[in-house]
């Protein structure tokens, strides 16, 4: 099923690393480090950056599903793991990372 279509869950269990691993190609520009899933996106200006940060906490707020944020004035890095999988990841690590770079390829004309 698309990613982008699909709604984030409660308690969502922890993926093993096949599942990861067959996700992960879903997600381009995405990558695993220190358990987490991560990308940086960057944009040209600060009220552009601070855009996108403001629709992906909307989005955020929706799934009921919030990233680590790193915001800098043209970028904005985001990491994912579930809390509630023990810090590990979750398909809705990668619905929203999925999301997440939609919102990007939108806001940036892509």
């Amino acid at each position: 099923m698309n990613l982008l279509t699909r709604t984030c869950g409660a308690n969502a269990a922890a993926l093993d690393a096949g599942a990861i691993a067959a996700l992960l190609p879903q997600v381009p520009g995405w990558t695993i480090a220190d358990g987490k899933l991560q990308r940086s996106f960057t944009f040209k200006n600060y009220y552009d950056t601070m855009a996108f940060v403001n629709a992906l906490a909307w989005i955020s707020h929706h799934q009921d599903h919030h990233p680590e944020l790193t915001v800098t004035y043209k970028e904005c890095a985001v990491r994912y793991n579930t809390h509630s999988a023990g810090g590990a990841l979750s398909d809705n690590d990668f619905i929203c990372a999925a999301k997440a770079s939609s919102l990007y390829d939108q806001r940036s004309g892509a």
